[in-house]
């Protein structure tokens, strides 16, 4: 699920992006992703000590539960369940729909994408809804599959002695250059490359195995989505040439598939991008439904018992499904708002949570800093080295990211608050209320 979620499209059109930061140097490239997989080794690294140390459900917002307060996991509970799980699916259900016009030549118009999108989101809402076992099988096949191309253009440039590809002089030629400091905005587009695996813990007192098995998943997951980015990022630089990349931008991953196999290729990359975005549909949706219910038991939601006794009568096909659904199909209606009015012409929605999320992480890495420090973690390897090496990153990430566009992350952090003061608000209200009928 981890690897499912992080290897989206981002890898394959956001290569442009992170070689345009840093100026075509592919060493700084190579150090980017290395960056963003340190931030997530060592941060789930820091977690794994949390995660052994509860048994509560709803992922990191147990963890805000257990070692902090409830009214900061209410405020926590509230800001992933309502703004980061629902815009991240919403914006890849909306790629997806991009690329399935591209696939059947159908007009690139945003009707056309955001229905075609709209109707993939409603999907996997009903598959985890009526079998949450067929959608953890589709997660296992769609994160294979989609590693095909990314570990194969990785293997190819192995053995290609070709030279790199012309660009066409109807293209402006866009030569490497020494940006500076310039490359840590490169942070940005990493960080969503990247971004999606907290959402594993979601669902981590489901998993077989418990604690010891998402600890492994922690461990090993990061690191493979680390070997398979730079297997990608180094043969696609390879065989293309950066001049090619940054000159092209977001259309050179096609060329791939027309070196590779001729007129269809570009079909076959647009089906394993696909492939790709369905997976993270999937696996956003597959925890986005279980929150609601988290938050209910925590009494962290309006008429939070009755949410309660709907999930145990109903399963996954509850209220607490039908509320993830209805917050995502509003924050799809949002979505298309503001791209057709291009009300927010310095990013969009899926861009919004992303950044914030790295100022939570902290915490709780500061936290497992003072377990450690108070004795209840033996381990300074995971309690104190990996959780100091994980804020240095999570501070690079928050710098990175207003670096990149910091009126956007300005606006994105107020929207954030205010949806965290939300979730404070009910939960102080929900527990003033128990006390009066007490």
């Amino acid at each position: 699920m981890i690897i499912g979620i992080c290897v989206g499209s981002g890898i394959f059109f956001k290569v442009g992006n992170i070689l345009a930061f840093t100026g075509g140097n592919i060493f700084l490239g190579v150090l980017v992703f290395i960056i963003g997989a340190l931030c997530i080794i060592f941060g789930s690294l820091s977690l794994t000590n949390l995660a052994q140390r509860t048994t509560k459900n709803g992922g990191m917002v147990a963890y805000f539960e257990e070692f902090f307060s409830e009214s900061t996991a209410s405020a926590f509970g509230w800001y992933q369940t309502f703004l980061y799980f629902p815009t991240i699916g919403v914006v890849v259900s909306w790629a997806a729909g991009t690329y399935t016009t591209m696939l059947l030549n159908l007009p690139q118009t945003m009707t056309y994408q955001m229905g075609i999108g709209f109707g993939y989101m409603l999907f996997f809402y009903c598959l985890n809804i009526l079998s949450s076992q067929f959608a953890g099988w589709f997660q296992i096949i769609s994160t294979i599959t989609k590693l095909i191309p990314l570990l194969g253009i990785g293997l190819i440039a192995l053995f290609w002695s070709k030279e790199t590809p012309v660009v066409p002089p109807t293209v402006p030629l866009v030569e490497p250059t020494n940006v500076g400091l310039g490359w840590l905005a490169a942070l940005a587009p990493m960080a969503f490359s990247y971004d999606g695996w907290p959402i594993a813990l979601s669902i981590s007192h489901e998993v077989k195995g418990g604690s010891q098995t998402m600890k492994k998943a922690l461990c090993f997951g990061p690191i493979i989505v680390l070997v398979v980015y730079l297997s990608y990022f180094l043969g696609l630089t390879h065989i293309l040439g950066p001049e090619y990349i940054l000159s092209m931008g977001e259309g050179a991953v096609m060329k791939i598939g027309d070196m590779l196999f001729g007129n269809i290729g570009q079909k076959i990359i647009l089906l394993f991008i696909l492939v790709a975005l369905f997976g993270v549909i999937n696996g956003v949706t597959l925890g986005h439904i279980r929150m609601p219910y988290a938050l209910a038991t925590k009494n962290m939601l309006p008429n939070s018992q009755k949410i309660v006794d709907n999930y145990h009568q109903k399963k996954l096909g509850s209220q607490s499904a039908i509320i993830a659904l209805l917050t995502s199909c509003g924050w799809f209606i949002i979505h298309y708002l503001t791209q057709y009015f291009q009300l927010m012409g310095l990013g969009d929605i899926g861009e919004i949570a992303i950044v914030f999320g790295y100022m939570w992480y902290i915490a709780l890495y500061f936290k497992v800093i003072q377990l450690y420090l108070d004795k209840n973690i033996k381990e300074t390897f995971t309690g104190l080295i990996s959780p100091i090496l994980a804020i240095l990153g999570g501070l690079i990430i928050l710098f990175g990211g207003f670096y990149d566009n910091p009126v956007f992350e300005f606006i994105s952090f107020g929207i954030c608050f205010l949806f965290c003061l939300f979730g404070y608000i009910t939960f102080r209200k929900n527990q003033s209320n128990n006390m009066i009928k007490q």
